[in-house]
């Protein structure tokens, strides 16, 4: 069995544990190992704080896309400036996480980051990220929630949907605990 969901979530702090606790109880009736689940809730956590602080622009938060619930059909994720949108899909063995948002999408440099995904040109075993846009130091206020998720998830792809707004999604390969309430086949 194949399951997902969507939500639908305002450019508040308090989305972020909603998504957080949605994901971990999906996963724990499921039957993912505790271990798995905790480490794609911290990258989901990440991915939908980043949704949340730089989401949008800040002159349409508050405006008329508060006020409408959820995406019109023809809408690319995101497009109302006060929304982001999570969507968790466990397909068998493999958990996949997208976090799409409104803002201004990545720089052009950070598209080409993909975690483990060489790049034509460098040395066998290194990454393309590794030259692109390396990690930023210890001491930096920002930029380090994105290196987590990379640590975190099996595989990560950095990019802009259409029109405007980041894609951040992230797989990882599934554990599974003894005696699951649901099994995920």
């Amino acid at each position: 069995m194949s399951m997902w969901w969507s939500l639908h979530l305002r450019r508040e702090a308090a989305s972020v544990p909603l998504a957080r606790r949605f994901l971990l109880g999906t996963m724990e009736t499921a039957g993912v190992d505790p271990d798995i689940s905790y480490d794609l809730s911290v990258a989901l956590s990440e991915a939908c704080a980043n949704a949340v602080e730089h989401g949008g622009d800040r002159q349409d938060v508050g405006g008329a896309a508060d006020a409408a619930p959820g995406f019109s059909d023809d809408e690319q994720p995101g497009r109302a400036c006060g929304q982001y949108r999570v969507t968790a899909y466990l397909d068998g063995e493999k958990c996949r996480i997208e976090v799409a948002d409104s803002g201004p999408g990545f720089p052009a440099r950070r598209t080409l980051r993909t975690a483990a995904q060489p790049h034509a040109g460098y040395p066998a075993g290194e990454s393309s990220h590794a030259r692109v846009n390396p990690h930023p130091p210890a001491t930096a206020e920002s930029g380090r929630g994105l290196c987590l998720i990379e640590e975190l998830a099996d595989h990560v792809h950095f990019g802009n949907g259409p029109g405007r707004g980041a894609v951040v999604s992230f797989d990882k390969i599934l554990k599974w605990r003894k005696g699951p309430l649901l099994m995920v086949s």
